[in-house]
């Protein structure tokens, strides 16, 4: 089926600026500067969802900006929900591609006694050029970087489907974030702009395959969100068969990279780790990790593997099993009695394939 394309708009995208880059567009329409800190508040802080909307502005500048600016959202073109409460987005772009987002209720409360926390992973990409093995969305390949009001959107848009707050954004939907460093920066700087408080920084966590350049870029900018290394392998060999960047960025490489950035942060790193059958997870592995994780003040995210059996893969990615649930637990308490810090991330979204690695703009369940 031909997918027919929108044509381009002459209108400036309001979303995803910058209160500093909106003054500046306001200037530009011959409009007062001062009106862009209201507009910006609206847009985030009270999610409005058109100019008509904006009732404190005069009607004139709203016609203004209705005739100038546009909010260029995503389209909801498919929500599905999982039995545990999962829900995932499937979004077109102007363009017409397509994207995932997933919200994802936590199975527990906090220690604190807090609220439960209602996380969402947002994409940064129209898929992904670095062909990670396990992963669906290596499938789709890579079409083009998500402008920062893209990435912003994708929150507000799920912000609209849940009763509850989301506490939480983790960037490990498709794509590679560091990939799209300016995109992804500029988006959190608008989550947790001090005027509109969508997001505090340790509440949002970017999750990298291992892009020593950005890396180190996040620490010299002493960006204030967490950092997790999609590690998944502590031999080089493995690693590289597993995920190509390896060949780029060996683990001594990243090891050195993370080193800086905690000197440079005092931020721990969170390590994601997949468990596959045979592969990743013997005595030695777990070890191997231990020395590893040494490094740094860490802990590490030990992950189910999920089949992505829907994106009809081949060669190694047909071949990964998940480790079996003996295995699995007896891995895990091998590292904590090697003293390192674990928790295990869940399944949810599995039965929609909206679980770790399965974004792929699949609408299937688990067994059809």
């Amino acid at each position: 089926m031909t997918t027919t394309q929108p044509k381009p708009s002459s209108k400036h995208a309001i979303k995803g600026l910058l209160p500093g880059e909106l003054a500046e567009f306001f200037v530009s329409i011959g409009e007062p500067k001062y009106r862009a800190a209201q507009v910006f508040k609206r847009l985030y802080a009270q999610q409005a969802d058109s100019f008509e909307a904006m009732t404190e502005l005069p009607a004139a500048l709203r016609k203004h900006l209705a005739e100038t600016a546009e909010f260029r959202p995503l389209e909801l073109a498919h929500l599905q929900q999982s039995a545990d409460g999962t829900k995932k987005f499937l979004f077109r772009l102007a363009d017409g591609r397509e994207i995932e987002t997933v919200l994802i209720p936590s199975e527990s409360v906090e220690e604190d006694c807090a609220p439960k926390r209602l996380t969402i992973c947002v994409s940064t990409q129209v898929g992904c050029a670095l062909n990670c093995k396990f992963c669906a969305t290596a499938s789709l390949k890579m079409k083009r970087n998500l402008t920062a009001g893209e990435i912003v959107e994708q929150l507000l848009q799920a912000q609209h489907h849940s009763d509850k707050p989301i506490t939480n954004l983790v960037f490990m939907g498709m794509g590679e974030p560091m990939l799209n460093y300016d995109n992804v920066m500029k988006a959190v700087e608008i989550f947790t702009h001090p005027d509109v408080q969508l997001l505090g920084a340790r509440r949002i966590t970017l999750s990298t395959a291992g892009m020593v350049e950005g890396i180190r870029k996040m620490a010299d900018e002493n960006r204030a969100i967490k950092l997790a290394l999609s590690l998944h392998a502590t031999t080089d060999g493995l690693r590289t068969e597993l995920m190509p960047i390896n060949k780029k960025h060996s683990l001594r490489e990243l090891g050195d990279a993370l080193e800086y950035y905690y000197r440079k942060t005092g931020s721990p790193v969170t390590y994601e780790y997949i468990l596959f059958e045979g592969l990743n997870d013997k005595d030695e592995d777990a070890r191997r990790l231990q020395r590893i994780t040494r490094r740094v003040p860490s802990k590490v995210n030990v992950i189910p593997f999920h089949p992505i059996d829907f994106t009809n893969p081949s060669g190694i990615s047909a071949q990964l099993r998940p480790t079996s649930a003996d295995a699995f637990h007896d891995f895990i308490k091998r590292l904590r009695e090697l003293d390192v810090t674990v928790m295990i991330r869940s399944s949810s979204g599995k039965d929609i394939h909206a679980a770790c690695g399965q974004l792929a703009l699949s609408h299937g369940v688990e067994g059809a």
